[in-house]
């Protein structure tokens, strides 16, 4: 999760009503699926499912890919992170106390 500035809330929206096809190439290219980002209250809050074997090699990729860094360009002042993120996180990562499938 990460907070979505307000004086970006407009702008955020505009940008994912219509995600690069790039991005979009490059996240089910790094095996993610069913990718969700969800706003209440201020809140980001993303969900995906990962059909991988080395989540992290594919995380670096993702973020080696120069389409992928000028999006983030844009998306990056939009957002700001946790505090209590974890070490090299952007988004803060949750704990699941629960599933179901």
């Amino acid at each position: 999760m990460i907070r979505l500035r307000p004086e970006h809330e407009a702008e955020y929206r505009r940008l994912h009503a219509a995600v690069w096809p790039d991005v979009l190439a490059t996240i089910r290219d790094c095996r993610i699926r069913n990718y969700t980002i969800y706003l209440k209250d201020g809140w980001l809050f993303s969900h995906y499912e990962y059909h991988g074997d080395d989540h992290a090699a594919d995380q670096a990729r993702m973020a080696a890919d120069p389409v992928t860094q000028r999006w983030w360009q844009l998306t990056a002042p939009c957002q700001e992170p946790l505090p209590t993120r974890g070490e090299g996180e952007w988004w803060a990562s949750m704990e699941e106390l629960f599933h179901a499938d």
